[in-house]
């Protein structure tokens, strides 16, 4: 693998899970020779995106704890570099690391919303609201090309299926012309992710996402343009951005949030590592207490992976943030999220082809 800088990225290294038996990617041969060649410094890793041609789009599932039963990812990997993302454990799939790959080693599904088209025309479908933003961020800067997501909400717009976006970009304004008319026959929503207001934070915590003042714009826009939005608080981070949680709830409720959620921070499988070594690169004077904190609200783990308390978190640490979190938001007069959609006006995609709007 070339020698290259993480500066910009999220994670601080680039190991391999060991579950898969994969050799780590460690940095080996003359890389001193490749350092004196860029003037001393190691060049900065650019994104790489590739095609992938998946035989589904539509994907199930049947946890009990989560709002919605199928979801549409249009891309993998994500270049917003969330160190906390849980998605990025899904690289190890493609022999690529849940690290620093994770968020330049991008894949693209450009017959996505075909895909999508061939499942709603089956025969017996039964539509319920289909989540985008699931798994890796729909709006991440690779859309402004590809318009895999817009083709997406173009199909379920047109056939009058319902949906739900989850995004931290103001990206997702670009596609108000499609999301404010399906708001107003009752079929969309959309949720902002704002999980820092501080500047210093986001810089490392999520590198290449837009700042928390364009997400909270975004929250304004959409809903003076009638579309139901909420601001997701997901992750907070003990002893990082915890004690932000009040701010946020007041500059998301200024901003028109209809209402919103929070959860705290979960470290599944290469997620642990990779964010123990962010600690210790950014937060080496707590970085310790930041994981026994963790551990605290997972049972003593880094993760739990059980329905329902993976959601919450246990003991009095997830108590403290529950109790804060419903304290401000009867404050600010911030509801709970909910995602109420319209399910009867589907009509199933007519032929091959999409209908003109």
């Amino acid at each position: 693998m070339p020698i290259e800088s993480t500066k910009a990225r999220g994670a601080t290294r680039n190991a391999t899970p060991t579950r898969f038996n994969l050799n780590e990617r460690l940095i080996d041969g003359d890389w001193l020779d490749e350092v004196a060649l860029h003037d001393g410094e190691l060049p900065t890793r650019r994104t790489t995106v590739t095609i992938e041609k998946p035989k589904s789009i539509l994907t199930r599932n049947a946890s009990p704890d989560i709002g919605f039963d199928r979801s549409v990812n249009p891309y993998r990997g994500c270049e917003h570099g969330c160190i906390y993302c849980f998605a990025r454990p899904t690289h190890a799939y493609h022999d690529l690391s849940p690290g620093i790959d994770f968020e330049s080693r991008l894949f693209v599904k450009p017959d996505a919303a075909k895909l999508l088209h061939a499942a709603l025309s089956r025969p017996g479908y039964e539509p319920a609201p289909i989540a985008l933003g699931t798994n890796t961020d729909p709006y991440q800067p690779i859309e402004e090309k590809w318009r895999v997501t817009r083709s997406i909400l173009e199909l379920l717009l047109e056939t009058r299926h319902p949906f739900t976006i989850t995004t931290k970009s103001d990206r997702v304004l670009r596609d108000l012309d499609i999301i404010a008319p399906a708001a107003k026959l009752g079929l969309a929503s959309v949720a902002i992710s704002v999980t820092s207001l501080d500047p210093k934070i986001h810089a490392t915590l999520e590198p290449r996402a837009p700042a928390a003042r364009k997400r909270l714009a975004a929250i304004r826009t959409l809903t003076d343009a009638g579309v139901p939005a909420f601001v997701s608080m997901a992750p907070f981070i003990p002893m990082i951005t915890d004690h932000e949680l009040e701010a946020i709830i007041e500059a998301a409720a200024k901003a028109g949030a209809r209402g919103g959620f929070f959860l705290p921070v979960r470290l599944p499988h290469e997620v642990a590592p990779l964010f123990r070594a962010w600690l210790d690169t950014h937060y080496p004077d707590r970085a310790a207490k930041v994981m026994a904190t963790i551990r605290s609200l997972r049972g003593g783990r880094d993760n739990d992976p059980n329905f329902f308390s993976r959601m919450r978190g246990q003991g009095p640490w997830a108590k403290l943030l529950s109790d804060r979190f419903e304290k401000a938001s009867a404050r600010h007069g911030l509801a709970r999220a909910k995602f109420a959609l319209r399910s009867d006006l589907f009509e199933p995609p007519a032929g091959d082809q999409l209908r003109l709007l």
